[in-house]
């Protein structure tokens, strides 16, 4: 089934917007979703840290309270002396009373007060408003486990001086009761325990705390102390979260849960801010699915404009598309109709834009293809002429070098020795430089071809040149493109030797060195500066190579690049004073391997 390029539009422009989407919703989710986990995370530690820095504020008020007990000094000797128990109560009982009437009011919610002395017998007793549904102890130790009168103890004999908080469930009234216990010292020795305070406070007041922190219904917010009991608790109905929440309330009670970390526990996370100075913890524990909310609505919001990107793209994508497939149907019913011969018919929509400009190009084709057929016969002329002029060009260099063996014959009969060789020599060279055919040689023909220039050269200058040869016998037979040496020893006596004074001597050497031929040739002459001249050679610039009017170093290296890569050709070596060393280097291979690699 075709489809047409409107289709075609619409299928790339809406799949390449939803990809976008998708990649940009991958993207999303691994980059930016872990970061806004972390602030929601940070947000509700937060939380709980100013819920905590409260709590704190509400405890030390507490113990300014109980601290007012000091003030009574006529009690505190009482109580340091050694009068009976009987005695200080009877001239104290109302010390609880007192204390608790005038240094907490109602809202700190303080529902019963105790004064002990240091063997744990109860001095004085406040108890508020006591009734069958609101009834207190009148001894926290008339039952030790039903008032958690044994941590009391625990602290009263440990070494602690900062107050101390604990909590006991009131079966009367079906609630928590927050305890604080403060050691009364003797003001002369102060390392000598001689009574304490017991200050029990209805849970409610922290309760109030806790609910205005309290962000979703589904946390579950507590206060503990460290290997105690919870004080208090801000629960929901989750059963679940109540099974978790008693979980980890029983590892802080025996002292078994990480301390400080957020721990996750079945799709929960933990939170915990410490009080370390009243060893008071608070808690919260919250399902994971309210921290990933934010995330979850940004990646509603985010599909929701991509569905809505796509209806708008749609709509734009059908007008822009329209607009544009319909001058392109109206040249393909013009090709159509000048394809079955109607040849006159042009196309008429000829706007300025893209589609306009190849109706105009295709109008000027078809002008074009009517001039051309019009001139098809001149056309053949010119190509019968053109070809005559290449056979006729390839009579002339035969022409030449047959001129030259007759006048070496001539030469010869005339006794003229030193013309009859000269004349073979320049006859061989053209004779070698003219095969076209044949673009590779060997090592061994191209020492021919150059002893010949060789002998030109010296009947020329007299023969001032020194030539030195020394050539490996197993590479004589190796391929090598034709003309590659004789140039370098003509480029060495033009450059190296014209200007040169005294003994010039040129070296010739081929070897061949881990499967490369390596050709040198080497003269005792000026020298050149090698660096710019490499760095041309190494630039392989054509411009350089075209310039030349004779096959010249840029030639050959061009060649050599172009043939076998940029990692073979020409180096030069001197120190710009005397001497220099051209060395040419091309993989050593036979002939018909060279004909293979050129395929």
């Amino acid at each position: 089934m075709k489809i047409k390029m409107r289709t075609k539009i619409l299928i790339l422009c809406l799949g390449s917007t939803l990809m976008a989407l998708v990649l940009q919703t991958v993207l999303f989710q691994r980059v930016s979703g872990t970061l806004i986990y972390n602030q929601a995370k940070a947000e509700n530690y937060n939380l709980l840290k100013n819920m905590q820095n409260e709590v704190y504020t509400f405890v030390k008020k507490i113990e300014n309270g109980l601290i007012e007990i000091y003030n009574n000094k006529e009690f505190l000797q009482e109580l340091k002396s050694e009068e009976s128990v009987e005695v200080i109560r009877e001239n104290n009982y109302r010390i609880a009373y007192d204390q608790a009437m005038e240094n907490f009011s109602t809202a700190d919610s303080v529902v019963a007060l105790y004064v002990y002395n240091s063997d744990h017998r109860v001095i004085s007793t406040y108890r508020r408003a006591v009734t069958p549904k609101h009834n207190y102890p009148k001894d926290i130790y008339e039952d030790e486990e039903m008032y958690n009168a044994a941590k009391v103890k625990e602290y009263i004999a440990s070494d602690e001086k900062y107050m101390f908080l604990s909590s006991y469930y009131n079966v009367y009234r079906e609630t928590n009761i927050a305890r604080f216990v403060l050691k009364i010292y003797d003001n002369v020795n102060t390392n000598k325990v001689i009574g304490y305070v017991v200050c029990d406070i209805d849970s409610k007041a922290f309760v109030k705390i806790m609910e205005k922190y309290s962000t979703h219904q589904e946390v579950y917010m507590w206060l503990q102390p460290l290997s105690d009991r919870p004080i208090t608790a801000i629960e929901n109905a989750e059963t679940a979260s109540r099974e978790n929440y008693l979980e980890i309330s029983e590892r802080i009670r025996s002292n078994t849960l990480e301390t400080f970390m957020d721990t996750s526990e079945e799709n929960k996370v933990l939170f915990q801010v410490p009080q370390n100075k009243y060893n008071l913890g608070a808690y919260s524990l919250m399902p994971q699915s309210i921290l990933e909310q934010n995330q979850k609505a940004l990646t509603q919001n985010l599909i929701l404009i991509g569905i809505m990107m796509c209806i708008i793209l749609s709509v734009v994508t059908v007008f822009i598309s329209r607009t544009l497939t319909r001058p392109l149907e109206e040249l393909m019913r013009t090709i159509t109709r000048i394809r079955k011969g109607d040849t006159k018919n042009r196309v008429l929509y000829l706007e300025r834009d893209e589609i306009g400009q190849i109706g105009k190009e295709f109008n000027e084709m078809l002008d074009e293809i009517e001039r051309l057929i019009g001139h098809e016969y001149e056309t053949q002329l010119l190509l019968n002429k053109a070809e005559y002029k290449a056979l006729q060009s390839q009579i002339n260099p035969h022409f030449l070098y047959n001129t030259l063996d007759t006048m070496s014959s001539i030469a010869s009969v005339q006794n003229c020795d030193m013309v009859s060789h000269l004349c073979q020599s320049l006859s061989t060279i053209f004779r070698y430089s003219l095969d076209i055919k044949h673009p590779y040689s060997t090592v061994a023909k191209e020492m021919v071809h150059l002893k010949n220039y060789i002998y030109v050269m010296n009947v020329r200058m007299r023969e001032e040149v020194a030539y030195e040869f020394r050539i490996d016998d197993e590479i004589l037979q190796s391929s090598i493109p034709r003309i590659s040496i004789q140039p370098l020893v003509e480029n060495a006596i033009n450059h190296g030797l014209r200007n040169k004074k005294g003994e010039k001597k040129i070296l010739v050497q081929a070897s061949k060195r881990e499967g490369i031929l390596e050709i040198e040739v080497e003269d005792n002459g000026v020298g050149m500066e090698a660096e710019a001249v490499n760095q041309s050679l190494k630039e392989n610039n054509h411009g350089l190579v075209e310039g030349g009017s004779s096959i010249g170093l840029f030639n050959i290296n061009a060649r050599m690049k172009m043939l076998y890569g940029e990692e073979y050709g020409l180096h030069i070596d001197s120190d710009g004073k005397s001497g220099t060393k051209i060395s040419l280097r091309i993989p050593c291979m036979s002939v018909e391997e060279a004909e293979i690699w050129q395929k």
